[in-house]
């Protein structure tokens, strides 16, 4: 879709890009042929623009992308970069500055990875020098900030949140909820949040109860791993809008093995014990 893409030149919105597809200019080398056909916007300017796109590409840098697109238009980067993509997401202890990460999932399409902390957690930095493109839902305002924060490093890496793709589509509210708009259920941990992950880990911290870690490592690679759907989903979705659908529509992804499984007995049983728990999440 990127090489379809227009909106990333600065003068051209989505209304600029939808004539363009009408009038047969449906390609960065359509532009280069026709430079002067958008008002308003230099030929050289048009002509450096994709140049540069064209360079980029070539050299697998979704960063010039990414710098250059909306985030909720940050969709257009998942095929070209999906094989060096890293879906993330992260439990804490609570929401402040002072929270602590508990556990970290990744998923990179192919092979999920757990990190936990005071067992394996600073493995993490390592495992990430391959990601090209990091996507997570509300990673930009919660996830990087809190890893970069715990850790002390800066992560550079281009992003695709899922909370301002899908909400361009109207799809809004936090990730359990987006996952029930589009069809998707969680099963077992159907009504398991992020404030009972925070119960989970108490409940391994206090007694050792490793069920409950392994039930918070299962909820915790559940919501890395249906990120992938979402975005297969949501950039779908997008792609209806354009002429470009029935060619570049991608597949629905077939899920990967799960390493860890919830435990039953030990969601209802922290259900009992905390009912006036109040929701952080």
């Amino acid at each position: 879709m990127l090489e379809h893409t227009f909106c990333h030149i600065q003068g051209i919105g989505h209304g600029g890009e939808r004539r363009l597809w009408q009038d047969g200019i449906c390609c960065w080398n359509d532009l280069l042929d026709k430079p002067d056909i958008v008002p308003r916007v230099s030929e050289h300017e048009i002509v450096a623009m994709l140049e540069q796109s064209t360079a980029a590409l070539g050299q697998d840098d979704p960063s010039f992308f990414s710098s250059h697109l909306k985030q909720g238009d940050s969709w257009r980067l998942f095929p070209h970069f999906r094989e060096h993509a890293g879906y993330l997401d992260i439990e804490t202890t609570g929401l402040g500055p002072a929270c602590e990460i508990t556990t970290i999932a990744l998923y990179d399409g192919d092979r999920v990875h757990t990190y936990v902390n005071g067992i394996n957690l600073d493995d993490f930095v390592n495992d990430i020098d391959q990601i090209k493109l990091f996507i997570s839902f509300n990673g930009i305002s919660f996830d990087i900030p809190i890893i970069e924060s715990y850790f002390r490093i800066q992560l550079d890496q281009p992003h695709i949140d899922l909370r301002y793709v899908l909400s361009r589509l109207g799809i809004k509210g936090g990730l359990k909820r987006c996952e029930k708009q589009l069809g998707l259920n969680r099963g077992s941990l159907d009504g398991v949040d992020g404030s009972f992950a925070v119960l989970l880990w108490r409940e391994y911290q206090r007694y050792g109860n490793e069920q409950a870690l392994e039930t918070l490592l299962a909820y915790n690679l559940e919501d890395a791993v249906n990120l992938e759907r979402l975005l297969v989903e949501a950039y779908n979705r997008n792609l209806e809008k354009t002429p470009f659908y029935d060619d570049l529509q991608i597949a629905w992804p077939v899920p990967p093995m799960l390493t860890h499984q919830p435990n039953l007995e030990i969601v209802e049983a922290i259900r009992r014990q905390n009912q006036g728990f109040n929701s952080l999440f």
